[in-house]
């Protein structure tokens, strides 16, 4: 991460610049409200994202199998880093009733130096986790 308003690195925003622990955003979809929160609990306890919010519900348009789909879903959005997330999406698709769960990884150019920093350490004991056991 670099600073984004000042020379001496102690500005309160952020430029991020591709290192493994720079926050992430990752979008995914689940079919009801009661698997999303749970979904949400799960990968927030285990540290493998630092906030989980589950979004209203909307209604995905999509073609599956050569069929036309409506399907009413509600969207999850993951705050996670770079390094968590082979063993976010690993979880999410043990968690996940569908066949190709929505993993969508979007880029966060810059933020508040706090805000990034507290997603990088909520999400260390995963990373820490998963090295060790890797």
């Amino acid at each position: 991460m670099t600073d984004q308003t000042s020379g001496d690195g102690s500005g309160p925003v952020l430029r991020q610049n591709g290192a493994p622990t720079d926050t992430v955003v990752v979008l995914t979809t689940v079919p009801d409200a009661l698997l999303a929160k749970r979904i949400a609990h799960v990968l927030v306890e285990e540290s493998l994202v630092a906030c989980a919010q589950v979004g209203p519900g909307v209604v995905s348009m999509y073609l599956w199998q050569g069929e036309l789909e409506g399907t009413d879903e509600f969207q999850l959005t993951l705050k996670t880093t770079a390094d968590a997330l082979p063993a976010l999406h690993a979880r999410l698709c043990v968690l996940h009733p569908y066949e190709i769960p929505e993993f969508v990884v979007l880029g966060v150019p810059a933020g508040s130096r706090a805000y990034l920093d507290w997603v990088a350490q909520a999400t260390r004991p995963a990373i820490h986790a998963a090295s060790r056991n890797g």
